[in-house]
């Protein structure tokens, strides 16, 4: 660890924590209808909104009103895009002419981005069309980012309000959060991406020719496509010589700025952010890294001004920081180090191979260790999935990290919405565990945690890591499943074990080693992302209309206080142990089994 690899994270960090504390003002202010925006500015047109959709903005909803809402527009969502994903190929904006998706990824890629996950079984230059790209996928990172958001509001209302049967009004809320937060913010991050060099156009692929011809071999097919193969029964194959690249153009900066600020993370390229049209510049690619994570750190501040409280936020995110920067240390450390096995002297004492400036392996040179690390450890606390570098080529403890901060649930500091309401349920099941130590019925920001309390709490909780575990075993256990492994061995679980963690959890990163884009794995991580998803968010409406429904209680000497640093170490162990231990055997199959190899020098 140089100067380098602790300058980096700690500057990171500062500026991320600057940034929230007045959008978590701002935020606050747009959702309570305070803010100038809103009253002066925005009221007419978002009024003309409501009268076009037949909203009548002044009746709020109960909680299953609520998440009835939450789920119907989400299914819609889910049926335009499969059907524009099946008939783009008749579709406008489609200079390439690409071909309609097939049933089982376009099902796939529809859920995908519905759920905030962006799973990308597909390379979208070769596949999307610039409509498909803006006006179905770009639309859906607007659209689930402001789902989730909307869902963590409705919650800390369910706190600061008492004796209450609503918890607002989920098209009020949708509508605010879109029009005066994402679009405006994505505007900007769009504009300042494009000044260093991220492509914004509709023109055509552009051929362009090399500066030497390039020779490679592919298996021969008819006119319909199928191999041709000779009289034994072999593929044919073609020498082919290319004297021209094809480069893709599209409308990147766009679909960039809600990727990142949304936590969605499906990228306009397949190499997602470590394509130089995507991320240019390490500049560029710290915007982004911001941008993944300013509205979640922001949220906390937002919580803490809305129960009228702000200690109750800082003491979340106090949470949220510790756990990122001890995540950040293991990921520089573990790829700083890099392969021991590299960096063996042999008989004559001359190194052939070796990794003295650390694991270079799968990264961008742009970038280096230390902002490929805090890449990867920002795009798996959110619920991103946006690469700057390849998960696969990692380390067997640097792709630990990033696997567990998925499974954790992502809430250090997790998706935008998402990752405060799973903090907050780590919360109220903290308390209540110090509730039974301490022989009282526990409480948290002046709301009792009862029976009903803990058992939506213990659906969420126990919920995701089921989907996880079982669709892993299934995988293994099948041989559609094991026949997209390419890493035989411990590394091979991982790659399905990260799979399922990063489908449940709605992440959408992987490691790449894995063929996904199979019939088997679209519909079965398709599925995965749908439960993972609502299966999370209905338990927290559910909490949010039953706190909303009880009193609030006085503070008195017996209350337990949820602001200091013994909370603070309270949460942080509820969220390690509890998270953690879920997977401890799984984690023990992949990649520390795969780490107790590569030290052992196999």
């Amino acid at each position: 660890m140089n100067a380098n690899n602790w300058l980096q994270p700690a500057l990171y960090i500062v500026v991320l924590l600057l940034l929230a504390a007045p959008l978590g003002r701002y935020i606050t202010s747009v959702m309570d209808g305070s803010s100038a925006v809103v009253r002066r500015f925005g009221r007419p047109f978002e009024q003309l909104l409501y009268r076009l959709a037949g909203v009548d903005s002044n009746v709020e909803m109960g909680w299953k009103h609520y998440a009835i809402a939450v789920v119907s527009f989400n299914a819609l969502g889910m049926f335009v895009l499969y059907l524009i994903l099946r008939v783009q190929g008749g579709l406008p904006l489609n200079p390439s002419g690409f071909g309609a998706f097939s049933v089982d990824s376009a099902f796939n890629t529809a859920i995908s981005f519905v759920t905030n996950t962006n799973w990308q079984d597909y390379t979208p230059e070769t596949t999307a069309s610039y409509l498909t790209q803006m006006l179905g996928f770009t639309v859906q990172n607007f659209f689930s980012a402001a789902s989730a958001i909307v869902v963590v509001v409705a919650l800390i209302r369910g706190f600061v309000r008492h004796s209450a049967k609503t918890i607002g009004n989920f098209w009020v809320d949708f509508t605010r959060v879109t029009l005066y937060i994402l679009l405006p913010f994505s505007i900007l991050i769009a504009v300042l991406l494009m000044g260093q060099g991220v492509i914004q156009n509709l023109d055509s692929y552009r051929d362009v020719p090399t500066l030497q011809a390039t020779d490679y071999t592919q298996p021969k097919v008819d006119a319909q496509g199928n191999p041709v193969k000779d009289a034994k029964g072999n593929p044919v194959t073609e020498t082919i010589t290319a004297k021209t690249q094809t480069i893709a153009m599209g409308p990147v900066a766009s679909q960039e700025a809600i990727k990142m600020l949304g936590t969605n993370g499906g990228g306009f390229f397949n190499a997602n952010s470590a394509h130089p049209y995507e991320n240019p510049t390490p500049f560029s690619n710290f915007i982004q890294m911001i941008a993944m994570l300013v509205i979640p750190a922001s949220l906390c501040f937002v919580f803490g001004r809305m129960v009228g409280d702000k200690r109750q936020g800082h003491a979340l995110l106090a949470v949220m920081t510790i756990s990122f920067a001890l995540a950040l240390f293991g990921e520089i450390s573990a790829e700083q180090t890099g392969n021991p096995i590299l960096t063996t002297l042999g008989a004559d004492q001359q190194a052939s191979a070796t990794q003295s400036g650390g694991n270079m392996e799968g990264k961008e040179t742009r970038f280096g260790i230390a902002q490929s690390a805090i890449f990867t450890v920002a795009t798996t606390s959110a619920s991103c999935g946006a690469v700057a570098n390849t998960h696969d080529s990692l380390t067997p403890l640097g792709g630990l990290i990033p696997m567990l901060l998925i499974q954790l649930g992502e809430v250090i500091f997790g998706g935008v919405g998402s990752g405060l309401y799973g903090m907050l349920v780590f919360a109220m099941l903290a308390v209540f565990v110090a509730g039974l130590m301490i022989g009282r019925t526990p409480e948290y920001v002046g709301k009792k945690i009862e029976s009903y309390e803990m058992k939506m709490v213990s659906i969420v909780v126990l919920g995701t890591p089921l989907l996880v575990l079982l669709g892993t075993s299934i995988a293994v256990l099948s041989d559609a499943g094991r026949a997209g492994i390419s890493n035989p061995g411990p590394h091979g679980f991982s790659e399905i074990l990260y799979a399922f963690s990063s489908a449940a959890n709605n992440n959408g990163s992987a490691f790449a080693g894995l063929t996904v884009s199979t019939p088997y794995y679209n519909v079965l991580l398709g599925i995965a992302m749908w439960f993972g998803r609502f299966f999370s968010m209905l338990p927290v409406l559910a909490v949010a209309g039953s706190l909303a429904a009880k009193k609030r209680l006085a503070v008195t000497g017996g209350t337990m206080p949820t602001h200091g640093p013994l909370f603070v170490v309270l949460l942080f162990g509820t969220v390690l142990l509890v998270g953690a231990l879920t997977y401890v055997p799984a984690l023990a199959l992949g990649p520390v089994v795969e780490h107790l190899i590569m030290i052992a020098g196999h």
